[in-house]
């Protein structure tokens, strides 16, 4: 995060009126903190692994299948790191990366190779620009959570799938799965709290889609004929501990609404809570959910 002014928008600004936000100023509040803040959701995500050694990218990455020339599409591919990662480890696949963000998209096509990826923008309600069934593998990282609404969503995920294809999303775990996690949740929500007060009584996205049953639920209803499957991990992050803060909160979009002499206070707060007793060093950990959808 280069520019720590706080973000307003029509979304914070339905909060502080005390209404509830409709779909279009989430998207509105989204893509400006994409704007903004290009590619900011590597910074941790990259950092974090778990046991074995795998970024949330790896995990979902996994889901593609080995040894076929398959048609993949990234779906709120952000600045292109899943696809990058499809790109050097699977030779053959024919990738399709779609965000609604344009500064995440040219982040995207500085990174990745010339031809790597076809890359567009769109809304995931809308992807009117690939056919229908033909995509072997749709991939969400951490984007559905944030999709509102989010049924359209899946109802285009069915409609671009081919027979026998899969859809898998990296989306949020359970808090108690990761130690610590609901702590740190809950330092950056106080101190976001204090300047926006409404800020999570509304949260961004579709609420079923941060819990296994719900989302479950949700996915079987768009997939009645799939099977459906939701695995828990978590990912962790060392570090220096200011270090450590710093791309944690980076992670958590209520971070962003914070005023500059608040935000310097909470990461201070933050470095303290991660610290690791008796060293210089921090740990953060992150829990995760993979949905898989098999057609």
């Amino acid at each position: 995060m280069n520019d720590h002014s706080p973000l307003r928008s029509a979304w914070t600004e339905s909060l502080e009126r005390g209404q509830a936000p409709n779909a279009a100023a989430l998207r509105a509040h989204l893509r400006a903190v994409h704007r903004d803040h290009a590619g900011f959701t590597e910074t941790c995500a990259r950092a974090c692994r778990d046991a074995a050694g795998r970024t949330s990218y790896d995990w979902l990455a996994e889901v593609v299948p080995e040894g076929i020339a398959a048609q993949v599409l990234d779906l709120a591919c952000g600045s292109g790191p899943l696809l990058k990662i499809l790109h050097d480890r699977k030779a053959g696949l024919r990738l399709t990366g779609v965000d609604m963000c344009p500064e995440e998209l040219a982040l995207a096509r500085a990174q990745l190779p010339v031809g790597a990826a076809r890359l567009m923008q769109a809304e995931a309600q809308d992807m009117a620009q690939i056919p229908d069934g033909s995509v072997d593998a749709v991939l969400c990282h951490w984007a559905l959570t944030l999709m509102d609404p989010v049924a359209p969503v899946l109802d285009e995920v069915r409609r671009v799938l081919a027979p026998g294809g899969r859809f898998a999303a990296l989306v949020d775990g359970p808090m108690e799965a990761a130690p610590g996690y609901a702590g740190v949740h809950d330092l950056i929500y106080g101190h976001v709290q204090a300047e926006l007060p409404g800020y999570g009584v509304v949260d961004l996205g579709d609420p079923r889609v941060r819990g296994a049953d719900s989302l479950s639920d949700l996915v079987r209803a768009a997939f009645p004929d799939a099977t459906v499957t939701v695995e828990t991990g978590v990912v962790a992050m060392e570090g220096p501990a200011n270090d450590v803060a710093e791309a944690a909160a980076g992670f958590f979009y209520a971070a962003f609404i914070l005023s500059p002499a608040r935000r310097v206070r909470m990461l201070a707060d933050l470095a303290g809570l991660l610290a690791i007793p008796g060293t210089a060093q921090g740990r953060f950990a992150m829990p995760i959910n993979r949905l898989l959808v098999t057609t």
